[in-house]
């Protein structure tokens, strides 16, 4: 399965000031395939070491911290040869040795030139701050298979040209807009999370790959729960939990569609206080669970100065497993005759995204009576973004941000084609990507 993260690995190999590399990201979105591919095709030898399957090897860090010793024991260790200034080596779920992440300073001072990546999940929530090597190494986020890379592990690979080399003045040909749109509704079953874009690659009869695929992500649902009470301790764990779970709810809950502010209140009833109830939030935003997107009253630079901590939007940070917690049927998103749940998916889509073109953090404008799904920050200039789930693409809250804040131009995303009208430009759901292009 190609990844588009692979560019950014490649760039991160090819620099000269190369430091060592963490990969982030919530489990099972391919961290670590990605990172053993990129080995085998880019160096003479990758050398892997997981900490979680074998975590004997944490002795290696015992000692001391100096890079020379432990190389020199890894080699014995693996039973291989280790070419400090050709090879890769991989330190997989290096959370489990908080010794080994802090390693990763003295590798960047003492031995830059040997090429050295980490993967991890939970790194932010199951590390003490002072275990990270701050300004020794990189960092690269992973999330779940974005709509161009489910399309091309489809085989579709002629579509996922046209949709990057698009011009956003010209529409789309008919025929692979219909196309794209049908795929992208099985985008909407299935997913990004790799093991499910896996079993739909299998073929067959899609009703059947449907109904294997949920039970896929129920799987990995209890897995993710698994990992909260592991991580977080029992009590912790049981409002990390609750709060998950009532994402979906709080999600389907606006009679309009739209997704609404998130009341933590609701989340997790019976306790009070704003600071008790974010920490089970902060959790899963550390773990890369969920998407938080401040919501804004006034838009002015910087976006992030504009936002208060207790008005937010939340969504699933994948769109697959959404549907699965949710319980909206594959057959209900495929007819895309989901009433009120078109709109909140279809918000989740744009959302996740964005996140997964390179957008670090989301924001979203309510006024009064008014309301845009997403703003973009364009090189000072904040560009809006009206999410509408049909064909109908007329939108009065846009009308009142525009009238507001003059933005240079707009973007509508719905189920129609590419259009311009004057400076509002509409693109099809599936082509939300370029937006952060």
């Amino acid at each position: 399965m190609k990844r588009t993260i692979s560019h950014e690995l490649d760039r991160w190999r090819r620099s000269e000031h190369r430091k060592p590399l963490i990969l982030r990201g919530a489990r099972q979105v391919g961290k670590t395939f990605s990172l053993r591919e990129f080995g085998a095709a880019s160096f003479p030898n990758c050398h892997y070491v997981n900490f979680e399957k074998d975590e004997g090897i944490g002795r290696l860090f015992e000692q001391d911290l100096k890079p020379d010793r432990i190389v020199e024991e890894l080699q014995f260790y693996l039973d291989r040869p280790i070419d400090r200034g050709r090879d890769l080596v991989i330190f997989d779920e290096i959370q489990r040795i908080p010794k080994a992440l802090t390693s990763l300073k003295y590798f960047a001072e003492e031995m830059p030139d040997l090429a050295l990546c980490a993967a991890g999940s939970l790194l932010d929530v199951a590390l003490q701050p002072d275990s990270f090597p701050v300004g020794k190494v990189e960092f690269l986020d992973m999330y779940p298979l974005s709509f161009l890379e489910f399309l091309d592990a489809a085989g579709k690979e002629r579509l996922v040209e046209l949709i990057r080399a698009q011009e956003l003045t010209r529409a789309f040909p008919e025929t692979a807009h219909e196309q794209l749109w049908e795929l992208w509704k099985r985008y909407l079953v299935v997913g990004g999370l790799p093991e499910a874009v896996s079993r739909y690659r299998e073929g067959g009869n899609f009703y059947e790959i449907a109904q294997a695929i949920r039970k896929l992500q129920q799987d990995l649902f209890e897995a993710y729960l698994a990992d909260m009470a592991k991580h977080s301790g029992k009590s912790n764990a049981l409002h990390i939990e609750k709060l998950w779970r009532n994402v979906p709810v709080q999600l389907a809950r606006e009679q309009t569609g739209s997704a609404g502010k998130f009341k933590l209140r609701d989340g997790i009833p019976g306790i009070r206080g704003y600071d008790r109830l974010s920490a089970p939030l902060d959790w899963l935003e550390c773990a890369n669970l969920i998407i938080r997107t401040p919501i804004l009253d006034s838009v002015s630079l910087p976006l992030a100065g504009c936002a208060k901590e207790n008005r937010f939007k939340v969504y699933f940070f994948d769109v697959g497993m959404l549907g699965a917690v949710s319980g909206i049927a594959p057959a209900t998103l495929l007819n895309y005759s989901f009433g009120s749940y078109q709109g909140y998916v279809a918000e989740n889509f744009v959302a996740q995204e964005l996140r997964a073109a390179g957008a670090k953090t989301l924001y979203c404008w309510q006024g009064r009576t008014a309301e845009v799904e997403f703003l973009l920050d364009r090189e000072g200039d904040v560009i809006p973004v009206e999410v509408k789930s049909g064909w109908v693409t007329q939108s009065k809250s846009l009308k009142v941000y525009t009238e507001r804040y003059h933005p240079s131009y707009s973007y509508i995303l719905s189920a129609n084609n590419i259009s311009e009208g004057g400076r509002s430009r509409r693109l099809p759901l599936y082509a939300a990507a370029r937006l952060n292009k």
